[in-house]
């Protein structure tokens, strides 16, 4: 059974490029069915696509593994997730004069949002524009639509970022991949609807997203976003300092993930075998020392994101507390370390329970997240469904049985065909003959 409707996204990512396909019930929970993963270390860096060409053959190799998945069905559009350094948010307002007898209606709403997207600051793009309050006359109203005022005013979280982030995504995707994009989404929003409930942006709530090339900080709260921040920082620094101690960088990977912890303990005379650098043999490392090299680098990320957080003037009521995520989010005793800074409750966390059906295993997986969170944010449908070709049979043939040869059908005669006969030579002569004889005695008589 070929599938006719679904939705696909692409999470771009720094470590690598998530390909996923889901069907969005009515409840809004998804079924996964289909996911692919490609390495994206070669072309895209903290976020950003550099290289347009590599992005789109791994996208059209990401494309194909899902089609293979799918049962006969092609993808017709995607979803893509949207992130980078220069991401962040900025406030801005929309003022709209309605008169003594103005009525706010969804026209005058629809009106103000438009106007809000067409904004363009100086040297940035807009990608979002969320969580807006309104103020009629300079009073609150969350809902405003059928309120009479003189002045309505719509204030916007708006996403802003390099305006490089948008196209180089469309010229890798739609112009070179030559795969229809449904809509951009940014990641980080994602991300945050994918792991975070409404009870939790509700009390207040900060999301720290661990990813390989940056660290993302969205805080919520009254169920609005507050400010949304990207830290260029990740964990590949990480990797990378391990390399110091004299590792390949794929084996400096397998440490960190393995014995990698944010809290070094100082007297631990533990040892650890790695790979030696030709790979033909092991040796020791203090354990101690590795984690010197860790804790000194994740120091330095969450000093940046406490700086950020504490820039929000929310620290001490976020009801919901800190929560971490990200494939960098699973390093040893990271949550303790930000509990022991922040005193407030952390806790790590991956795709919420609810919104992947049939307990799907990489819904615990947070490499996933931000794919899972743009396929809840999708709503058309992505597929492109060619039916089998189906092919009318001919009209069986009438085949005529010939009497079978015997003895005695052998001896039959073919009837023969009727000669016509026409006048011979004599019969003609006679004829003459008999007219000229006839003549002549006819002749006789008239004398």
């Amino acid at each position: 059974m070929a599938y006719t409707d679904f939705i696909a996204a692409i999470d771009l990512g720094s470590s690598h490029i998530v390909g996923m396909a889901g069907v969005k019930s009515t409840t809004g929970t998804i079924s996964i069915i289909a996911h692919e993963v490609e390495s994206s270390s070669t072309c895209i860096r903290r976020g950003c696509v550099y290289n347009v060409e590599e992005t789109a053959n791994k996208i059209k190799r990401l494309v194909l593994k899902l089609e293979n998945k799918l049962q006969g069905t092609r993808i017709r559009k995607v979803y893509v997730g949207i992130g980078g350094q220069s991401l962040r948010s900025i406030d801005h307002t929309v003022p709209k004069i309605l008169g003594t007898d103005g009525v706010v209606t969804e026209e005058v709403i629809a009106s103000l949002y438009q106007e809000c997207r067409n904004y363009r600051p100086d040297m940035l793009d807009v990608l979002a524009a969320v969580s807006p309050t309104y103020f009629l006359d300079d009073k609150p109203e969350p809902n405003p639509v059928g309120i009479p005022c003189n002045r309505i005013e719509a204030r916007y979280k708006l996403i802003v970022g390099r305006p490089s982030l948008r196209r180089y995504v469309i010229n890798s995707i739609a112009e070179r991949a030559k795969i229809e994009i449904a809509g951009i989404i940014v990641s980080p929003l994602a991300l945050s609807d994918a792991v975070l409930s409404d009870s939790e942006k509700d009390l207040g709530c900060a999301l720290i997203g661990f990813g390989a090339g940056v660290t993302t900080l969205t805080v919520y709260k009254a169920g609005k976003l507050i400010c949304l921040s990207v830290i260029p920082f990740g964990s590949n620094l990480i990797t990378r300092d391990i390399t110091s101690l004299h590792l390949v960088e794929a084996e400096a990977e397998r440490v960190k993930k393995a014995y990698g912890s944010a809290l070094m303990e100082k007297d631990s005379e533990q040892t650890i075998q790695v790979s030696s650098a030709d790979g033909m043999g092991l040796r020791e490392i203090k354990l101690a020392d590795l984690n010197n090299v860790v804790e000194a680098r994740v120091k330095e990320i969450l000093e940046n994101v406490y700086a950020r957080l504490d820039e929000t003037g929310l620290t001490n009521s976020l009801g919901a507390g800190i929560v971490v995520t990200g494939g960098a989010g699973v390093l040893k005793n990271l949550t303790d370390v930000i509990r022991e800074r922040m005193k407030m409750s952390v806790r790590f966390s991956a795709v919420r329970k609810g919104i992947v059906e049939n307990a799907n295993p990489i819904a615990g997986n947070p490499e996933y997240a931000v794919a899972i969170g743009l396929l809840m944010k999708g709503s058309e449908n992505c597929a492109l469904y060619v039916p089998p070709r189906v092919v009318e049979p001919e009209p069986p043939k009438v085949e005529v049985k010939e009497e079978p040869k015997t003895v005695a059908n052998s001896f039959k005669k073919k009837p023969e065909k009727q000669k016509k006969k026409g006048p011979s030579i004599f019969g003609s002569w006679k004829k003459n003959f008999d007219n000229m004889a006839k003549g002549l005695f006819d002749d006789e008589d008239d004398v």
